[in-house]
């Protein structure tokens, strides 16, 4: 991966899911529930919940980023974890912003295929070494992004954040 990087503006990030939602219903699938993949995937979930009519929308918070490019050695899944029960029998769509190395996407993927009727993943932009291969993807690319809503550093820095050390 070069110095080049992807740079995602809103007005550009409002395009890409509409895009998504219409490769979504093109494809006819018709998710009971979005579930997001908190942070980055907030955003989508809820773009692809307006663009889709889909008001069952969940939140599954996964820590793995640490920094650019520094991770934790696994996706831990952060408190509170969905209900199985909420997720039963249900078709699920899985919004993220990214699909990089495909990790936190496969722990998600995972937990939601022994309880749902079926499930499939949508993201803004998916990188060739993803574990996962998502179905519904808006532009592959190998570069870092600059996401509008992550570029800039936080106002505040919480320390004691989970999994702080």
């Amino acid at each position: 991966m070069g110095d080049e990087r992807e740079n995602l503006t809103y007005e550009l990030f409002g395009q890409a899911v509409r895009e998504l939602a219409q490769a979504v219903a093109d494809d006819g699938y018709e998710p009971d529930m979005i579930l997001s993949i908190a942070r980055g995937g907030l955003f989508v979930a809820g773009g692809l919940g307006y663009a889709l009519d889909v008001k069952n929308l969940h939140v599954m918070n996964v820590e793995f980023y640490t920094g650019v490019g520094t991770t934790l050695e696994m996706p831990v899944m952060l408190p509170p974890v969905p209900n199985v029960v909420d997720l039963s029998e249900k078709r699920v769509l899985v919004a993220d912003d990214v699909a990089d190395s495909g990790r936190t996407l496969k722990l998600v993927h995972d937990f939601c295929a022994e309880h749902v009727a079926e499930v499939r993943s949508a993201v803004v932009y998916e990188k060739p070494r993803s574990l996962v291969k998502c179905e519904y993807v808006w532009k592959h690319t190998d570069r870092w992004i600059n996401f509008p809503w992550s570029v800039e550093p936080p106002v505040v820095r919480r320390e004691g954040q989970v999994l702080d050390s």
